[in-house]
């Protein structure tokens, strides 16, 4: 069998927290923040809407980073497209402690430019291009075809 390695995850849900964008000592952009993401199913027995919703830490380098903390905010609607990652540390008392987040190579709006709830009027979107006005030409019985 061949060695097959994938890590790739597509996430889409709400920002949970209002974003701050830090550098490292070297001067490397990175933020760091959760999503919320409703499951598609409601987990039997419960009607407890948290029980339906999965936080998942995600982090952004560099312009990913600056990207994301310029154009979405608490609330906004977010896909991010990245890999799993986990760590392990160990903290000053001895106590192992373990993280796992996505670490996201792409973030890309999912509002429509007319449901602009994230509140950024600035904020790039698609937009739609209407069909150039052409002159009506009179006598078209003079064209050659």
């Amino acid at each position: 069998m061949a060695n097959f390695n994938l890590n790739k995850v597509i996430l889409g849900g709400r920002v949970t927290a209002d974003l701050e964008l830090k550098q490292t000592q070297s001067g490397i952009a990175t933020i760091q923040f959760s999503i919320a993401v409703n499951r598609r199913f409601t987990a039997k027995g419960t009607e407890d809407s948290q029980n339906n919703t999965d936080f998942i830490n995600v982090r952004a380098w560099r312009q990913t980073a600056e990207f994301i903390s310029r154009f979405f905010k608490k609330g906004s609607s977010i896909c991010v497209v990245g890999s799993i990652q986990t760590r392990n540390w160990t903290d000053q008392a001895g106590v192992k402690h373990y993280a796992t987040e996505v670490i996201a190579d792409e973030a890309y709006f999912v509002d429509a430019k007319g449901e602009n709830i994230s509140g950024f009027g600035d904020a790039p979107a698609f937009q739609t291009q209407q069909a150039p006005k052409f002159e009506e030409i009179s006598g078209d019985d003079d064209l050659p075809f």
